[in-house]
């Protein structure tokens, strides 16, 4: 075929024609080519992936009397006379006559001789176009459609509204379009034949044709067998690609790791309390991965408060007591060093050692650390990313757990996996990911979730008051100061540029020191140098300041058990997500908490929900879903940094189900046929290079 491109290494023939350039399609050059560009059409493939978006209905009536005006309507219409404008930038009206009424058709800027040849006096033609009311006339304003009698039939009485860039028209699409539905291979099937059943789905192609045949509204939900279909192929391609990755670093040879239990035991007999179920849950399925041949890679997600803490710990005891070690990095210092205080009393207990490494760290202190954890005297380690430097090294490191405050997305993880530990690896999050993202994030780890609060957390009192009110919230302050308590004050993001952000910081420390008093009031903000900001957040930590002014900078992870007042001014400027890890830096202590939402009225919609969806509820998991269905997954996540894969027809925000029956699937698939050489499994290798799956097609090494 002359317009394919030499196929990439590999790609089965059968799949050529979809992956040939886009120049070989009827109607597109070119500059179309460069242009579809912008949608990321690079290939018929793509072109067969971006479905119509809406639809027109454009079915014939009898007359425009009667119809929804304003709107679109289809008419056959006798022709009658045509009236020019006075001017060339006159309008030029032709009246004309359905079956129960005259209306009239009128264009601008329209050459005469053009319109009596298109719409010729006396003569019946089909019409097409949005119809409204002029001076109490109905008008159609340039017709999208005029058709003799015996074309009428080629107009779709639901026409599909496809996305369009600069430079594309819907003709020009549409011609391409059609002759890369003639290329559009017979493929064995891949989808299991009870799934496929139970959807009523058609076959890959008949969907394809379908999806871009809509003759009703409906034909364009998500939950219509064409679209259902398509997105279930996107999602089990992309769950096939993780459970490749997932099974991939199984067959890496892990170290069983068994304990006697004697450590973990003096831990749980010194608690005030007992764990919740799902703690206990989270250590049962973290010890039973540990005490696999293959390596660990779990997922610990709980919300703020859940107790992670202490499920980490005793998986860090697991490693101790067979004989290993373990680590435990954070993001930053800062949250290491948090880390090792709240670690320290349960080491004392188990009576293990526990020390801390972070970059700080130099010369002979650093090389005596290194010295001790090469021989196995350091049996805990906390760290930045600073241990994972060449020189440090471990005399046996059994658990490596990674506190992803900023998530590495899948390839990432897989980089972490090269680097050829054995260690089982464990990584927490404390941002609650509403279940379809969570799988398309996750969908390579197994995940343990803490979703109860352990006993004797206090709930936070949250309000909502106008930043009207803010001299009564400093006064309160005032109060609160002076009865011993601690307070963060967040300022808005400010959307122009962090300088502004800083500038509102600023303005709010030095009102708040006149109020309170110099020494009271505490300034940290993310362009400070970070040894500024640790010794601020030091100060705040140990008492010697009552109020924290802040930009985000404290959203993850700051614990300061006295602190029991958080004001966010401004509120509705930040994100659900952001708020509830904001709201989480308080209610940690002994003393009923409080969160003040200070916002500019008038609320807007979406702010005023965002707010009282935060008053009502401390649930991370039921605000994360919220989140979603205002703000989008790629929002939600934040695409970019993600590790979020685009989907063209797929929508985890309605959608989620769709996503789990495919991982479920993927799994299967790969334990009954791990090598894809069945029937099934050589159509599931034609679906990865359909769905440029590369990361799959390299770990299955085709070709």
């Amino acid at each position: 075929m002359s317009d394919a491109p030499a196929p990439e290494k590999g790609r089965p023939e059968v799949l050529w024609p979809l992956f040939a350039r886009l120049t070989g399609l009827d109607g597109i050059g070119p500059k179309t080519a460069q242009a579809l560009a912008h949608l990321e059409i690079a290939a018929p493939r793509d072109l067969l992936f971006t479905l119509p978006y809406s639809g027109i209905d454009r079915a014939l009536r009898d007359s425009v009397q009667g119809a929804e005006l304003p709107g679109v309507v289809t008419v056959k219409v006798t022709i009658g006379a045509h009236r020019p404008g006075r001017s060339r930038n006159a309008p030029y009206r032709i009246d004309v006559d359905d079956a129960k009424t005259r209306f009239q058709v009128v264009f601008f800027h329209a050459r005469s001789d053009y319109l009596e040849r298109l719409l010729p006096q006396g003569e019946t033609r089909v019409i097409s176009g949005r119809v409204e009311f002029f001076d109490g006339v109905p008008q159609m304003v340039h017709p999208d459609h005029v058709l003799r009698d015996d074309e009428a039939d080629t107009l779709p009485a639901f026409e599909p509204v496809y996305p369009l860039t600069a430079g594309v028209t819907q003709k020009a699409l549409a011609r391409g379009r059609a002759d890369a539905f003639s290329r559009l291979p017979d493929l064995p099937e891949w989808i299991d034949a009870a799934q496929l059943q139970q959807g009523d789905w058609p076959g890959w192609a008949e969907a394809v044709r379908q999806a871009h045949a809509p003759e009703r509204a409906a034909d364009l939900a998500p939950t219509a067998p064409a679209r259902a279909r398509l997105a279930y192929d996107e999602l089990m391609a992309h769950q096939l690609t993780l459970a490749l990755a997932r099974a991939d670093r199984r067959r890496v040879r892990g170290m069983v790791s068994e304990g006697n239990g004697k450590l973990r035991a003096r831990v749980l007999a010194g608690l005030p309390y007992t764990p919740t179920g799902a703690q206990q849950r989270a250590m049962e399925e973290i010890a039973g991965d540990m005490g696999q041949p293959q390596r660990m890679n779990r997922l610990l997600q709980g919300d703020v408060g859940s107790g992670k803490t202490l499920v980490a710990f005793m998986a860090l005891l697991l490693a101790v007591e067979a004989g290993g070690q373990g680590v435990m990095m954070a993001p930053t210092e800062i949250l290491a060093r948090q880390h090792l205080e709240s670690l320290q009393p349960l080491a004392e207990q188990a009576g293990v050692v526990l020390d801390l490494l972070t970059g700080r760290d130099k010369g002979a202190e650093r090389a005596a650390k290194l010295g001790a954890l090469a021989r196995g005297d350091i049996q805990i380690l906390v760290g930045t990313h600073a241990v994972f430097q060449k020189d440090v090294e471990f005399q046996d490191l059994r658990l490596a757990i990674v506190d992803e405050q900023h998530r590495f997305g899948v390839r990432q993880r897989l980089e972490l996996g090269r680097k050829g530990q054995a260690a089982d690896v464990l990584v927490m999050t404390a941002t609650p990911i509403p279940r379809s993202l969570s799988l398309a994030q996750y969908g390579d780890m197994d995940v343990s979730v803490l979703d109860e609060k352990p006993p004797g957390r206090k709930p936070v009192t949250t309000s909502l008051l106008s930043t009207e009110r803010v001299g009564d919230v400093v006064e309160r302050l005032k109060a609160a100061v002076a009865e011993g308590r601690q307070a963060y004050w967040v300022c808005p993001l400010v959307e122009e540029s962090e300088s502004s952000d800083l500038v509102a910081a600023e303005a709010r420390f030095a009102r708040l020191r006149a109020a309170l008093g110099e020494d009271v009031v505490g300034l940290v903000h993310g362009q400070m140098p970070p040894s500024e900001k640790d010794a601020a957040m030091a100060r705040f930590v140990a008492g010697e300041i009552s109020v924290l002014v802040a930009t985000t900078v404290i959203e993850v992870g700051v614990n300061v058990p006295n602190a029991s007042i958080m004001v966010i001014e401004r509120a509705e400027s930040f994100g659900l997500a952001q708020l509830h890890q904001l709201r989480g830096r308080v209610g940690r202590g002994a003393a009923q908490s409080t969160c003040l939402l200070l916002y500019q009225p008038p609320l807007s919609e979406g702010g005023l929900k965002r707010l009282t969806t935060l008053r009502e509820t401390e649930d991370g998991f039921r605000i994360a879903e919220t989140d979603l269905e205002m703000r989008g997954a790629g929002d939600v996540i934040g695409t970019a940094q993600s590790g979020l894969p685009k989907f063209r027809v797929a929508d985890l925000e309605r959608q989620a189900g769709l996503m789990a029956v495919a991982q479920s699937d993927a799994r299967r698939l790969l334990a009954d046929d791990p090598e894809l050489k069945t029937a099934r499994g050589q159509a599931a290798r034609l679906l990865l290079w359909l769905m440029r799956q590369d990361e799959a097609i390299r770990l299955i090494a085709v070709g």
